[in-house]
């Protein structure tokens, strides 16, 4: 998975939150074991948690050493010892091997105090005409315990004669569970502090509480370490998106276009907000549920089987039954979850075209095909939404139910086990919790296995952006310190240039072959579609050239390292698009740090003064995204300024005064002749009026280059040119041309 990939580079915290993860899954399964003992401890045995009394009397301690057999009287005496009231007390010994001593005086405690009963018990089970302690002198055939211990003390009776009666005993226990002998030993013990005078009631409230802030401690540990989980996991998705965003970003500020127009602006987009956050809401899942469900589902295993109840096969058929529900699920709905990233791209897309071309839309009526086109899209993006939120919206009703399900077939098999002495309820209740923390395991991990595809859908498209290499690539030795850096101008030459904007297509330019000097201006102009803006487009690099080269300063631009090349062209794009901030960080986008002197010398050349001078506020004047709150012409003159205060030494203009009326166009075009004196200037332009005067004129048709030279020239050998000429100026205006 993609997306475990992008959890590399933060391992500490992986480690970290498995860690706190663990911390909180043994707290989470320790919860139902302290309300096992809440119910079967502090409320059914009155807060007594072992059968071995922690002091009983002279009488009972006799008793049952008297019961017991020799190695389990052996640890008696060893862990008793009198007090000063005469009675047997737990000694440090007892509290070291307390598992031990309940099961050696459980059976005896029993018979102590339940002699009575006892005694009915074993008539069934002596043989017949043999009592059990027949023709001992003083001892009846009843079981009366002073009787046999004043007996056994006189040496009426021996050890073995005891052990035969506790066998018999035994036998009369033998269809009893040993876990309930142990509950009615407690009960005895109960029984041995009540005669002792032993306040219960305080007992076991004192148990209840120290149980209570024991749940507490623990509930709060299992707090802070899912809050800690959720904060950590929650910065590390957000840090890893952060970091995708910006490699996202990086990767497409280096695409040419071309890359650009392979993905498509809207899709892009998509990708970088939409897809990403797909993939960090996901990693936050993948870190608190994926990693935690495991841990969860291993631990309420092993609790389970330390229950000793025979109920596992509950919890087998619930998973199983998980499973199929979840598989059906995926099976249905994963297509559409891949479906649906290419829907949203689809929606993006038609409303980016809505906004942006919304002045159009209006100019034409079109508002009426525009919305059913919208509607088309969006309702196909609603379907697949509404089917999968359907199926998810199925899954969870169906969980609970198969929950609950579980939940009553245990109390049902678990009734049985109570009735049957096998089991306590507390017992029960912790299972049903085991169980129910187990299946909610499993549960997550089936809702992550439906989240994750969708989620490596979008982590594919992420990649698909960031493996993408851009068909522009810098050189690994630059070539940039070849450039003549004394000069005010540089010489841009295309040497016999053939470029089609795909592999395989016609070409959009063939054979261009022209140079442009220092100190003078070359026009390229020709007719709608002849590949003019190209040009430009080659000469800034936004493409290679399929044949022959294009040279800046004498060097092939695949030779120069793009940054290092922009720096020496100061570029004016065919639509102005202007960033939101100020008038003044407008024209100073290249250099933050720009003085003002610059800013004001680049805007009186644009002939933007004018209107800067005008506003309020000046050069603080706002200027909202794409410079929509400017006029066409005031937003081109802005474009313009801008690429003067770079004060490159290759001005390229990409038909930048087609806005400009013809006053304005001519100010600035004399403004530009007197400060760009030395630098290489190319414009591109539909009008004849602005490259009449230029040093050099280019004239294409369908992408070849047909005529070059002055317009007096061009006039006379060119007939492309002087078709377009003649369709725009006048007998006047076509003498004018190359006047100074």
């Amino acid at each position: 998975m993609r997306i475990i990939g992008y959890l590399k580079q933060s391992k500490l915290a992986v480690a970290l939150i498995v860690v706190l993860l663990i911390v909180q899954a043994f707290a989470d399964l320790s919860l139902p074991r302290y309300t096992s003992d809440l119910v079967d401890v502090g409320i059914q045995q009155g807060g007594i948690e072992d059968c071995s009394p922690s002091v009983m009397s002279s009488d009972t301690f006799n008793y049952a050493c008297m019961l017991a057999p020799d190695d389990d009287e052996r640890l008696l005496r060893s862990s008793y010892e009198q007090d000063s009231d005469g009675n047997f007390a737990l000694n440090q010994q007892g509290l070291e091997q307390r598992k031990e001593l309940d099961s050696a005086i459980a059976l005896p405690l029993v018979v102590v105090h339940f002699s009575d009963q006892m005694a009915e018990s074993l008539k069934g089970h002596q043989k017949e005409g043999s009592p059990a302690f027949d023709g001992a002198p003083g001892v009846s055939g009843d079981f009366d315990l002073p009787q046999l211990y004043a007996a056994y003390q006189a040496g009426a009776i021996s050890k073995t004669q005891v052990e035969e009666a506790m066998a018999q005993a035994q036998k009369a226990f033998g269809s009893i569970d040993e876990s309930l002998i142990q509950q009615q030993a407690i009960m005895a013990t109960k029984a041995e502090y009540e005669q002792l005078g032993i306040d219960m009631g305080a007992m076991q409230m004192s148990y209840l509480v120290r149980l209570g802030v024991q749940m507490l401690g623990v509930a709060a540990l299992m707090m802070i370490a899912s809050i800690a989980v959720g904060f950590i996991a929650s910065r590390t998705a957000a840090k890893t998106a952060r970091g995708l965003r910006e490699r996202l970003f990086e990767k497409v500020i280096s695409f040419s276009d071309a890359e650009v127009q392979s993905f498509s602006a809207a899709s892009l987009i998509t990708r970088g907000t939409n897809d990403i956050q797909q993939i960090q809401m996901v990693m936050v899942m993948l870190l608190r549920m994926v990693l935690y469900s495991p841990i969860l589902a291993i631990g309420g295993i092993v609790m389970v089987s330390q229950t000793n109840v025979s109920m596992s096969w509950i919890i087998v058929l619930a998973v199983v039954v998980i499973a199929i529900i979840i598989g059906i699920l995926m099976a249905v709905a994963m297509p559409k979850f891949k479906m649906m990233q290419k829907l949203i791209d689809r929606v993006n897309l038609v409303s980016r075209e809505m906004l942006t071309g919304l002045s159009v839309i209006r100019a034409f009526d079109r508002q009426q095909y525009e919305e059913e086109r919208f509607d088309k899209a969006s309702t196909a993006l609603y379907r697949t939404q509404l089917f999968t939120n359907r199926a998810m919206a199925f899954m969870m009703p169906t969980m609970m139910l198969v929950m609950n399900a579980v939940s009553v077939l245990i109390v049902w098999v678990g009734g049985t086990y109570i009735d049957a002495g096998t089991i306590q309820t507390g017992d029960m209740i912790a299972f049903i919790t085991y169980s129910m923390v187990i299946v909610m395991s499993f549960l997550m991990i089936g809702m992550i296995a439906i989240m994750l595809p969708r989620a490596d859908v979008a982590a594919r498209r992420v990649n698909e952006v960031l493996e993408t290499e851009s068909s522009i690539a810098d050189p690994v030795q630059s070539k940039a310190g070849e450039l003549d850096s004394s000069a005010e101008g540089l010489t841009v030459q295309f040497d016999h240039v053939t470029f089609a904007y795909n592999r395989g297509s016609s070409p959009v330019l063939e054979n261009i072959d022209f140079t442009a000097e220092p100190g003078q201006t070359t026009a390229i102009i020709g007719p709608t579609g002849s590949g003019k803006s190209s040009i430009i487009k080659l000469v800034e690099r936004f493409y290679d050239v399929a044949e022959g080269s294009v040279r800046v300063g004498g060097v092939d631009v695949r030779d120069i390292k793009q940054d290092e090349l922009r720096k020496e062209l100061g570029y004016v794009p065919q639509k102005a698009f202007l960033f939101s901030g100020t008038i003044g960080s407008t024209i100073a986008y290249s250099n933050e740090a720009m003085d003002e002197e610059r800013i004001r010398s680049a805007a009186e050349i644009a002939q933007a003064t004018e209107f800067i001078d005008a506003k309020a506020e000046g050069m603080q004047t706002a200027i909202s995204q794409g410079g929509t709150n400017v006029s066409g012409g005031q937003r081109q003159r802005l474009s313009i300024a801008r690429a003067l205060a770079t004060d490159a030494r290759v001005l390229l203009f990409d038909d930048s005064f087609s806005a400009l009326d013809y006053a304005t166009d001519a100010k600035l075009r004399r403004a530009l002749a007197q400060n760009a004196a030395g630098k290489t200037v190319i414009v591109v332009a539909q009008r004849i009026s602005t490259v009449l005067n230029a040093d050099k004129i280019v004239v294409l048709e369908e992408g070849k280059m047909v005529g070059c030279g002055t317009h007096s020239e061009l006039m006379k050998t060119c007939s492309t040119y002087r078709e377009i000429a003649e369709s725009q100026l006048s007998e006047e205006e076509l003498k004018g041309g190359d006047e100074r």
